[in-house]
């Protein structure tokens, strides 16, 4: 039910923006760039929005926002079931799934932080 709820969404979603950038395709080009400068996406001078403004909205992009958000619902974490088995990248670029790491019966004990 989730995954037809998303579908749903998105699909409007994306049904919506592509009508809009058919009608009003200067307005959209600022409201791109404009969500591009909250992700810095903008900053880079050999990246101009030629080259992924128009990718908005399309067929590509519905699929590719489709799997992302299915598969968070696959990392989603509950008290009282099972942890997700999220895939993670070791230091070596192998990629893993978090469960690979436990032994026998003892914790995963989970750190998060940072070296500066």
């Amino acid at each position: 039910l989730q995954k037809i709820l998303i579908l749903l969404q998105v699909t409007l979603t994306v049904v919506v923006g592509k009508t809009l950038m058919i009608l009003f395709p200067n307005a959209m080009k600022r409201y791109i760039l404009k969500m591009g400068e909250k992700s810095r996406m903008n900053q880079n001078p050999k990246f101009s929005y030629e080259n992924w403004g128009p990718t908005f909205f399309s067929f590509k992009y519905l699929l590719f926002v489709l799997k992302v958000k299915w598969k968070r619902l696959e990392d989603e974490a509950y008290e009282g079931h099972p942890a997700p088995n999220t895939p993670v990248v070791t230091f070596g670029g192998e990629v893993r799934h978090l469960l690979d790491f436990m032994a026998d019966n003892r914790p995963l004990i989970l750190n998060f932080g940072s070296c500066t």
